[in-house]
């Protein structure tokens, strides 16, 4: 009896945690935008391995047209990420003239900068870092992308991977924009700092359930491989140490436009002479991307005041009017 019992509770517990990854994964989208052009799913062979990839290309696209990387997170993939962010991106570059790729990892991740994670990813030290040059190499061979105009973001396992992308290749890309994904402690690195400054937006939530906002161990579920991470403050500061800026700045708050979600945003800018960074945190926000049309659920409040895709590329752009933003 007392076996059946545990075996009982011990699959309503899988059952909770299929549920929780499923809604990670899936979050609700209340609705989709209008869009323009159509997404192509492609693959390249980069060391020995095929990786795929998933274009956005808007129907009207200039010449030497800007491009945006987004990273899904773990146990995720470049379609899902399109999904669960309501396709925002795509929207954006409707809007702005660019073109959107996302990525697929291997076996559902990425290799990032924490020593400690068990997904194969990690453990096969695969090459993503290169993966991604030669994608970008394609990508400017096949539609002209203008090499100067690149940037990333990426959401949990996917902002590390951009973390990764800033710490060993500053001049890889325009700007860097990491969505809930603090730097790892020294102990838990295996990434090499190069030391160089970058334009970078932090996006992070102080209720985060996964990377806590104010560092410590990751949780994802059961698993604790992930390891010890730092603050976002203290990663907002490592960057910000590299940038060559006056006095520190003043938090000042974005507007609350949807009183009904969980929270508002934050922000803290350090502009350079040629670099910029952000910190902007979802008071009251998780394990989230900020989202007008998306709802996550268990995985911490919502913040529906504004889309990432568009805080971003006005950040890293260097037009903080078109996101609310102080000049």
């Amino acid at each position: 009896m007392k076996k059946r019992i545990w075996l009982g509770s011990t699959f309503v517990l899988l059952v909770i945690a299929l549920l929780a990854a499923r809604s990670f994964l899936a979050p609700g989208v209340v609705r989709l935008p209008q869009l323009s052009g159509e997404l192509q799913s492609l693959s390249l062979q980069h060391g020995g391995i095929e990786r795929h990839y998933h274009l956005y290309k808007p129907a009207k696209l200039p010449p030497n047209p800007p491009l945006l990387l987004v990273f899904h997170g773990s146990m995720g993939s470049g379609e899902s990420m399109r999904e669960m962010s309501a396709r925002q991106f795509d929207r954006l570059a409707d809007e702005q003239g660019l073109l959107v790729v996302y990525p697929d990892g291997f076996d559902r991740h990425w290799n990032d900068c924490r020593a400690s994670a068990s997904y194969e990813a990690n453990r096969q030290n695969i090459d993503d870092v290169g993966f991604v040059r030669q994608l970008i190499t394609e990508l400017i061979q096949r539609h002209g992308v203008d090499s100067e105009q690149v940037y990333g973001t990426g959401l949990s396992n996917g902002g590390h991977m951009v973390l990764r992308l800033a710490l060993e290749t500053p001049e890889l890309l325009a700007g860097y924009a990491p969505i809930v994904a603090n730097l790892p402690v020294d102990a838990n690195l295996d990434c090499d700092k190069r030391g160089a400054p970058v334009n970078i937006a932090l996006i992070e939530g102080t209720n985060d359930p996964v990377n806590p906002y104010d560092g410590g161990l990751v949780k994802l579920l059961w698993d604790e491989s992930r390891g010890e991470v730092l603050s976002a403050a203290a990663t907002a500061q490592y960057f910000a140490g590299l940038v060559v800026y006056g006095e520190g700045p003043e938090p000042f708050d974005l507007a609350d436009t949807d009183a009904s979600d969980s929270g508002y945003i934050t922000a803290q800018l350090w502009y350079g002479k040629s670099h910029r960074v952000g910190l902007f945190t979802m008071q009251g926000g998780g394990h989230v991307l900020p989202s007008v049309d998306a709802r996550f659920g268990i995985l911490g409040g919502d913040i529906r005041d504004l889309d990432a895709a568009d805080l971003i590329w006005a950040f890293l752009r260097a037009e903080p009017a078109a996101a609310g933003l102080p000049d």
